[in-house]
């Protein structure tokens, strides 16, 4: 079966939360991709990576009640789902989760968690959800491991080694699909080349769903969850928020870093590089199209000009954020004063979401997450203050990031004027602001308070 003829299907925790979204699950695979070669992809069943989680935490302090407790609320949530799936599950459940408990034993015996070790802890929730999933199914179950997916050994972020897994995963499954076989595979998980089992980090089962596209040239990914695609804002804010049909894969990488219910950028990655389309659909509404993201806008592939209607596409809200101004004079002129502002909050392990500079560059205004303000703030006095490279650190710790995305205001004269204006009209102080050379988005910082209002009077003037 040609590539072009081959669906990847990734079902998140939601799809895969009980016997009965299981079995909705695998017969969305079996009848919503008629005469087409399926690879369902599986996360782990709903909440079990968190208690997986717990479970390597109590067997490392050796807490023998919890890892009971834990162990008991992990078996029953699968042996009663495998039982409502029947086949050979139920079987092969019980003995993978006693290879499980035997892991928290060997974990307890030592008083000490790895990054290797909670990886092979943590993969049992997908390797479980693909054995009922392969089993509802009627067709044969992959680990990421086993398909082709090998990775460097940086446990619990591990990058994949994209040739080489490529060119795997497409000897391993293609002869499966040729033969009109469905095939299951394990997401978020995979090996190193030595076999030691890694994960992929977060987004790491639609990261694998997007490797595997990239390797069989698929003619579409599709991501099901319980949502029915991308939105023009949160609903929650705005009531009337519409669903995008279409959205660029450049854009759903700006929103993704605004928490917007799109896909992690790395996951995005192999599709984007392969122009497979991926697209967001509901198991729950089936009637919806979903969301699909494109290698770019249809005015862009037919010589249009992307600005002439829909310049802006979504309008995000990050909350909960904190602005770290670095100022003095000293800074003026001086080369490296950035970079030493970046490397000590890499160092400390905070991460940046925004950055604004002054043309003067006597201050630079930073976003963080709020819980990691006063830490960015002491690290940077620390770094900074007292080699006279900075004269003050100031943080506000209670801000908001909004964003309007959309790859219609490339070239489009106007579209900041009417973001600020459209701001200042609702009295909206804006304290920062930046804009990539893309012209893809422009970004402002305000107060937390005002966040949604400024979201709400930007989706009413550019969406409406």
């Amino acid at each position: 079966m040609a590539g072009d003829s081959t669906i990847v299907m990734k079902f998140g925790g939601t799809s895969m939360k009980d016997a009965e979204t299981i079995e909705r699950s695998a017969g969305i695979a079996r009848d919503s991709a008629p005469g087409k070669g399926v690879v369902c992809v599986v996360s782990a069943m709903d909440q079990v990576t968190e208690l997986l989680l717990e479970l390597g935490d109590a067997a490392a302090t050796d807490n023998r009640a919890a890892v009971h407790s834990l162990m008991s609320r992990i078996r029953t949530k699968h042996e009663t789902a495998a039982k409502g799936i029947g086949g050979g599950a139920p079987e092969q459940i019980r003995a993978m989760l006693d290879r499980l408990e035997h892991l928290a034993d060997g974990i307890s015996a030592v008083g000490e968690l790895t990054t290797r070790s909670k990886d092979a802890m943590v993969a049992f929730g997908e390797k479980l959800s693909t054995v009922m999933m392969a089993a509802a199914l009627g067709c044969r179950g992959f680990t990421g491991q086993d398909a082709g997916i090998v990775t460097n050994d940086e446990f619990g972020k591990a990058a994949p080694l994209m040739d080489l897994s490529l060119y795997q995963l497409k000897a391993n499954l293609r002869p499966i699909l040729d033969r009109g076989e469905r095939v299951v595979v394990s997401g978020f998980i995979a090996a190193t080349q030595h076999g030691v089992t890694t994960t992929l980090g977060r987004g790491g089962s639609d990261y694998t769903a997007c490797i595997i596209g990239a390797a069989l040239g698929a003619e579409e990914v599709w991501i099901w969850s319980d949502v029915d695609g991308l939105m023009t804002t949160d609903p929650r804010i705005v009531p009337g928020a519409r669903l995008l049909a279409s959205v660029t894969f450049a854009e759903a990488i700006e929103m993704g870093q605004f928490g917007a219910k799109s896909m992690h950028p790395l996951a995005l990655e192999p599709a984007a590089e392969h122009r497979i389309p991926v697209r967001f659909r509901n198991t729950f509404n089936l009637a919806s199209p979903g969301t699909i993201l494109v290698p770019e806008s249809p005015t862009a592939q037919s010589g249009g000009r992307g600005h002439e209607r829909e310049p802006v596409k979504c309008v995000l809200l990050h909350r909960n954020a904190a602005l770290i101004t670095v100022s003095g004079a000293a800074m003026i002129g001086r080369p490296g004063t950035a970079a030493q502002v970046f490397r000590a909050l890499a160092d400390a392990s905070v991460n940046i979401m925004m950055i604004s500079q002054s043309v003067s560059e006597a201050g630079i205004s930073l976003v963080v997450a709020k819980d990691h303000g006063e830490r960015a703030k002491a690290v940077l006095e620390r770094a900074l203050m007292r080699g006279g490279v900075a004269r003050g650190v100031a943080l506000i710790d209670r801000v908001a990031v909004v964003a309007v995305v959309g790859s219609g205001m490339h070239g489009a004269p106007g579209i900041a004027a009417r973001v600020f204006n459209t701001a200042a009209a609702k009295r909206i102080n804006v304290v920062a602001i930046a804009q990539g050379s893309s012209e893809l988005s422009i970004s402002f910082v305000t107060g937390s308070e005002d966040g949604p209002e400024a979201v709400r009077a930007l989706h009413a003037e550019f969406i409406g």
